[in-house]
Formats: structure tokens, C-alpha cells, sequence
């Protein structure tokens, strides 16, 4: 039986603006407007707005709700105040990754979780499960739309526009307020590595505010093709390629977001990890050229496969190809050398540390 691909409240604005679309986690999605290094540029230099409405978004609500986000989430998000969020896990009992995902404390018993448009179905499964009976589950993705506002002028961009004073939101802090007439929920946080917002607004005022927010000079719509070249820039991890059920936090490098001294769920596999120890790393691999290296090319030391891509593309701010992949993890030093098997001809790569890209406004 056919799945059927979904469209987000944007998808005719896109049409109407020429966007390439591809399929991406089940969703109709804008790839690039006028090209992905022209959108990946003016993200770095001016503003540019992203549809993310198909990531899902859970509320949470209730007394035990707070000892409940401590045991799903492997990241302290229970000790946030109203008005924060925080970045973090939901790992299966081997600590595998299931997704990563942001906590919004909405109010001291009421919590927002944003996860990835693919496992959203999977985590609503399985954060139910591990509810307490008292605790309320619903689901807000269809009601809910997410639009990007993301660059170095983004708070220029979006000021007027908004009834809030924006340049008192700290880095993951948010604030509710109006975007014009419509009710949103502003978040200064983004996956670019510039400065920028999240806008979380009803489904229905989508398009309205989408439009509005291109009729500023500074403001350009960016795909999906864009938004991957910035994360990986930064060396971000998406989740499917540097992260899944199978990889640990540990192993991609993502410790500060795991809370050991906490019980949540994957956290006595994680330290049987950590004490038998670790067998692969995830690295950044800087290299020498322009072509780019692809996700499940083979990393090979010495001639011996060794390790495989997970991300790689051209990266338009440094001028030549990044890649993320796993190697063994006593070969993680910067400076190591690789070679990477592209076809019959290898390419040369050297473990750097990340990001690759370091004039990112994204904490000015």
C-alpha cells in the first residue's frame, strides 16, 4: 500500500515562487528557490525563512509531567524554568538514539516537545508508553506550524514584526507574543549556526505569516538543500544519518547532552559503554578538495575500510567539501588522515575539529 506524502500549509506558496520539491520524511518539501549555494549564502549574510512545519510537537501536561520528561530525556530538560528549552535525547533501553529533539517548559506542569518529521509517529508510540497514568498526551502537529527565521540580520528582519522585544530572548529561551495579529510562540534557536528564531504558529496563519515575512528587503524563502549545507557546516548531526537506534550520544560525540547523574531511560546501557568502552567516533573530515564525499561512503585507513560516511557536501562558505562520518574511535585526533572511497578514486580527508565553520552569529 502507498504511503502518502504529506504537503505543509506552505506547499502553494512554494509552487508559486518556483521551489524544487523532494520527498522528505514523508513530506512535500521546498529543496532550493534560486539555488541551494545562493540560499546557503544569504542565510550566512542577511535573513532567510525555512518551512519546518513537518517537524511534531507534543504537549505534556500535568503533576508527574516533570518526573516524566527526567526519565524520557536523557538531557536535565526537568530543571528548565517556563520560558526555556533544551536540547536532548529520547534513547531506547541499549541508549540508542530513537530521536533527538527540544523541550519547551510552557508552564511549570506543561511541556512542548519538538521531534523530527520522521520518527514523530514512533516517538508519540513511545513516549505514551512510558507516561504516568495521570500525565496528558496530545498531539499538535496538525494545528501547529514551525517557520525559521534565520541570519545574521534576523533580529532586524522580524523586530517590527513582532510585539515582544526579541533582543532580550536569550539563546533557548522563548517568549509568546504576536507576529502582526497572529499568536506565536517565538524561540531564539535555529540549525544554521546564525542568529534566529522558530515560529511556532497555528496552521491556519501559516501562509499569512509566511508571505508577510518576505515582504522585508532582507528576507529570502531557503530549501531544505540550504538548511543541510549550514547544519553541516556546523557539524550538526541529522537524525537517520549521524543518529539512530543503532548509535549512541557517546559515540557521536554528544555527551554534554546526556545527564548520567539522573535515571532515565538508556542510562545503565550507556554506562556499560562507557566503562567496556567505545569502538567508533563521529568526526568532522575536512577535505582537500571540491567534490564532496556522500553519506555510506566507505573511510578507509591504510588502505582498510575502517569507517563510513554519514553527511557530505560541498561547503560554500570554506570553498571546499566537508563530510561527518564514523571511524574507530582511538583514530579520532585531529590531524588524522583518511582516504574515502568515491568510486574508483579516493579522496583525501583530514579529522578537524568542529564546527568547520567558526564565524557563526548564532550566540550574538
Amino acid at each position: 500500500m502507498a504511503t502518502t506524502v504529506k504537503n505543509t500549509p506552505l506547499r502553494d506558496s512554494h509552487a508559486r515562487r518556483g521551489a524544487k520539491f523532494t520527498e522528505f520524511g514523508g513530506w512535500n518539501m521546498p529543496v532550493q528557490y534560486k539555488g541551494i549555494i545562493h540560499e546557503h549564502k544569504h542565510t550566512r549574510s542577511a535573513v532567510s525563512v525555512f518551512d519546518i512545519c513537518h517537524m511534531g510537537e507534543f504537549l505534556l501536561k500535568g503533576a508527574q509531567a516533570q518526573g516524566d520528561v527526567a526519565r524520557l530525556i536523557s538531557n536535565s530538560v526537568e530543571r528548565i524554568r517556563v520560558g526555556q528549552c533544551r536540547y536532548g535525547f529520547l534513547l531506547n533501553e541499549s541508549g540508542g538514539i530513537l530521536d533527538d529533539l527540544i523541550t519547551y517548559r510552557l508552564e511549570e506542569e506543561t511541556y512542548m516537545l519538538v521531534v523530527n518529521a520522521c520518527p514523530t509517529e514512533a516517538d508519540a508510540e513511545w513516549i505514551r508508553e512510558h507516561l504516568s497514568p495521570g500525565t496528558v498526551f496530545r498531539e499538535l502537529s496538525e494545528e501547529t506550524a514551525k517557520i525559521d527565521v534565520q541570519g545574521p540580520r534576523a533580529l532586524e528582519a522580524l523586530s517590527d514584526a513582532a510585539d515582544i522585544p526579541l533582543s532580550r530572548l536569550a539563546y533557548f529561551h522563548f517568549e509568546r507574543g504576536k507576529l502582526w495579529e497572529f499568536e506565536a510562540l517565538i524561540s531564539r534557536t535555529g540549525y544554521t549556526g546564525e542568529l534566529g528564531y522558530e515560529l511556532y504558529v497555528k496552521s491556519n496563519a501559516a501562509e499569512a505569516i509566511w508571505e508577510r515575512l518576505l515582504e522585508h528587503p532582507l528576507v529570502e524563502p531557503a530549501g531544505l538543500g540550504a538548511r543541510d549545507t549550514l547544519r553541516l557546516e556546523m557539524g550538526y548531526p541529522l537524525y537517520g544519518q549521524e543518529m539512530d537506534e543503532h548509535r549512541t550520544p557517546f559515540e557521536a560525540g554528544l555527551d554534554p547532552y546526556v545527564k548520567l547523574k539522573k535515571d532515565f531511560i538508556g542510562r545503565d546501557a550507556l554506562l556499560r559503554q562507557r566503562a567496556e568502552g567505545i569502538s567508533q567516533g563521529l568526526v568532522g573530515l575536512l577535505l582537500e578538495g571540491r567534490q564532496a564525499a556522500r553519506h555510506g561512503f566507505p573511510i578507509l585507513r591504510d588502505g582498510v575500510p575502517c569507517g563510513e560516511v554519514t553527511s557530505g557536501s560541498f561547503a560554500p562558505s570554506l570553498g571546499r567539501a566537508v563530510s561527518l562520518g564514523y571511524v574507530p574511535w582511538d583514530h579520532r585526533a585531529p590531524g588524522t588522515r583518511f582516504e574515502i572511497r568515491s568510486g574508483h578514486r579516493a579522496l583525501t580527508a583530514e579529522v578537524v575539529p568542529l564546527p568547520f565553520y567558526k564565524k557563526g552569529t548564532v550566540r550574538a
